[in-house]
């Protein structure tokens, strides 16, 4: 059928560069989309597995080293138990650690299963973020069982979020460490929130520098909200007990850690 010489003939479609730059840019918030839940879901879970197993390792050999030894108390420790309302005297760690050193193991049942994560010396992000840790030490507060502040740092999100339920913590919530040397059993008492720069709370008397010491406490910092970095979250605890490596766990956990080996 002949053409109409009146119709005019259709023009080619063509791509305008507003369209194809409203096309990359839906394609690059794709890929930055894809690419946060990686990070903050898939990456987190996996490094979560990662640092769950290695706390999970470094316990079993603490446990087994106990046994072969046949006595896992330090010759100088007092009994965990005075038994007559004395004052509990549990073996302080007195090693110069290195950074990086990991020296315990920390669970918390309230973070759920698979939580316990192993504690480092040094707060860097390669500690944090590392898959055999997740848990820093922060240099110059005290150690597990001592006088004063054991003050501690995880991530919240990303990383094996190692903290990540800690605004779930109820009064009395055990909050366990693990040392070669036996097991510290802290209550959790309360919450706070402050800015990033509160370096305070790590005083051996939280927001007190200028006061001595007299309780064994521990602190717990991570960020928050979640995934944001705007204000931190702060969990305290009191040294309750401590029992011998040579007694095993704590019966409130026994169960737990005896799963961590199989």
């Amino acid at each position: 059928m002949p053409t109409d010489p009146a119709t005019p003939a259709p023009r080619p479609h063509r791509v305008g560069v507003v369209g194809v730059l409203g096309e990359l840019l839906l394609t690059a918030g794709a890929l930055v989309l894809l690419f946060l839940g990686w990070q903050l879901w898939w990456n987190d879970a996996i490094t979560g597995a990662q640092q769950s197993a290695a706390a999970s390792d470094l316990s079993v050999s603490w446990i087994e080293g106990a046994h072969a030894r046949g006595d896992g108390t330090p010759d100088d420790a007092a009994s965990p138990d005075p038994g007559d309302g004395g004052t509990i005297e549990p073996p302080v760690d007195s090693t110069m650690h290195a950074y990086g050193d990991p020296f315990a193991v920390m669970y918390v049942p309230r973070f759920g299963e698979d939580s316990q994560r192993t504690i480092a010396e040094g707060t860097g992000l390669d500690v944090l973020n590392d898959p055999a840790t997740g848990v820093g030490h922060y240099a110059g507060t005290q150690m597990p069982g001592d006088v004063g502040n054991f003050a501690i740092a995880a991530h919240r999100s990303a990383y094996g979020g190692g903290m990540h339920e800690i605004d779930l913590l109820r009064l009395g919530d055990g909050i366990f460490i693990q040392t070669r040397d036996g097991w510290y059993t802290y209550r959790f008492r309360n919450l706070e929130y402050v800015t990033p720069d509160a370096v305070e709370v790590l005083a051996p008397v939280p927001h007190r520098p200028e006061l001595a010491a007299t309780d064994r406490i521990i602190t717990l910092t991570t960020c928050n909200p979640l995934y944001s970095t705007a204000e931190r979250i702060i969990a305290y605890g009191v040294l309750e007990s401590w029992r011998p490596a040579s007694d095993g766990p704590p019966d409130e956990i026994a169960a737990d850690v005896a799963e961590w080996g199989r």
